[in-house]
């Protein structure tokens, strides 16, 4: 571009972590964005800048790098954070979360809750999101509001929930739900979500990967997360989970699996040669004992493996700071091998791993010339994060979302020193606490 063209945002000076290809760390950089795009990226610019920006923001002492990429979660499910501590899954699922999603799960609350865990992503470097629940509508338009990239994904069951109450429908609201959304925003990334082969028949399983197939869209899955989900799979169909998706043509290059915990060696096989990308959730596996995915065998077998929080009431948060932290510290232990799930792999799965695991490569997930301007910085200022040796350790192992102070998404900054700039959080949260209060009366007396 030349010299003097006009730029709408100039971020300059401290550390910059590209997580490109060859993962150049650039000292002083100068990064131009014009129309939600990164224009160039310069080395060690000491100089004052020749370019005329809109604003420009000092990142001196900082670390800047792409935004975070949350592989999956439950967004709405922020209204439950802490309500069922403690459980197993089958019975924090069937006994608690099943119930209250029947009473309490409509447009409005997956709205405001989903802008409640939006508001959490944005102020801990999350930019981008992939979502899978009821009324997702309600979570792309959030999305939209709050100026977030997102890959909502209809929720699909096999018994009538609140949004789709005859799931005979269930084929014309995936081809309804993928019309809606395609189009609307360069942000917005509709996919099609099957809750497990334990929810979903083989029937449904078949016709909603066919119409995900058919519009070229993303098909996510729960699979493998519990010994139970293996046993259960095994005693219905004769097959292990993975191996029954495998036989009704489901894996493929468009299906991301999540959780993955429980694998036999021939299925990770399986999952590489088919090109299913994985989502990994450490903290949602640990809190509800599931078990350790054998995430440094994925990625050995070439598997493309990002990290997810999952939803809110089984981690208890949403951010991917921490969630990195863990997954590193999570195989190093279980393996007693303290070189696997380094750094920078981890930081890799976290950004532009994640964007491959969504097809969002092309666009996000690295800091290079051409791509979409989602960019965060982070204060190293601090005590916590001082000295600073290594960015990539101090990335994964000492910092958290409380330590990002910018976050940029499609070129525009939408939080500045710790303020959310688009959205009104003492309004959001005022409204979730009211449907909290609603829950607790109703659980309370036992409706």
């Amino acid at each position: 571009m030349g010299e003097r063209e006009s730029l709408d945002l100039l971020i300059r000076g401290g550390t910059l972590l590209t997580m490109s290809e060859d993962m150049e760390v650039i000292e002083n950089p100068e990064i131009g964005i014009r129309g939600g795009e990164i224009r160039f990226v310069k080395h060690d610019r000491k100089e004052p800048s020749s370019h005329n920006a809109k604003e420009t923001i000092d990142a001196s002492g900082a670390i800047i790098m792409p935004g975070l990429i949350n592989t999956h979660t439950h967004l709405p499910m922020v209204a439950f954070r802490g309500l069922a501590d403690d459980l197993a899954l089958m019975d924090w699922l069937q006994n608690h979360i099943f119930p209250v999603e029947a009473k309490f799960v409509n447009r409005e609350m997956v709205y405001h809750s989903s802008l409640l865990s939006m508001a959490e992503m944005i102020l801990s470097g999350t930019t981008t999101f992939c979502d899978g629940y009821f009324f997702e509508d309600g979570v792309a338009e959030a999305a939209l509001d709050a100026g977030m990239r997102g890959v909502p994904c209809q929720g699909f069951v096999d018994f009538p929930t609140s949004d789709i109450p005859d799931p005979e429908k269930r084929g014309a609201v995936a081809e309804a739900f993928i019309k809606k959304w395609s189009n609307v925003s360069t942000l917005i990334n509709p996919a099609l979500f099957c809750h497990a082969p334990y929810t979903c028949s083989p029937e449904t399983l078949s016709e909603i990967k066919g119409i995900s197939r058919a519009a070229n869209v993303p098909f996510l899955i729960h699979l493998a997360e519990t010994r139970d989900e293996v046993s259960d799979i095994r005693d219905r169909y004769g097959k292990t989970p993975t191996r029954h998706l495998h036989s009704l043509g489901i894996l493929d290059e468009n299906t991301i699996a999540v959780h993955c915990v429980w694998l036999e060696d021939e299925e990770i096989q399986i999952l590489a040669e088919c090109g299913v990308k994985v989502s990994h959730n450490p903290e949602s596996n640990m809190k509800l004992a599931a078990g350790i995915a054998p995430i440094p065998e994925m990625l050995k077998r070439g598997i493309t493996v990002g990290i997810g929080t999952d939803g809110a009431a089984s981690n208890n948060n949403l951010d991917l700071l921490t969630e990195m932290d863990t997954a590193a510290k999570l195989h190093k232990v279980s393996s007693m091998d303290p070189t696997v799930m380094d750094a920078k792999t981890v930081l890799k799965m976290a950004t532009i791993e994640g964007a491959k695991v969504l097809g969002l490569d092309g666009r996000v997930g690295s800091i290079e010339a051409g791509k979409r301007a989602d960019i965060i910085i982070i204060d190293t200022m601090k005590p916590h994060l001082t000295p600073m040796y290594n960015p990539y350790s101090h990335i994964v192992y000492s910092a958290s979302g409380a330590d990002v102070s910018v976050t940029i998404i499609d070129g525009k900054v939408i939080m500045m020193n710790r303020h959310l700039l688009n959205m009104n959080i003492d309004d959001i949260i005022k409204r979730i606490i009211k449907i909290s209060e609603d829950i607790s009366r109703t659980t309370a007396a036992g409706d």
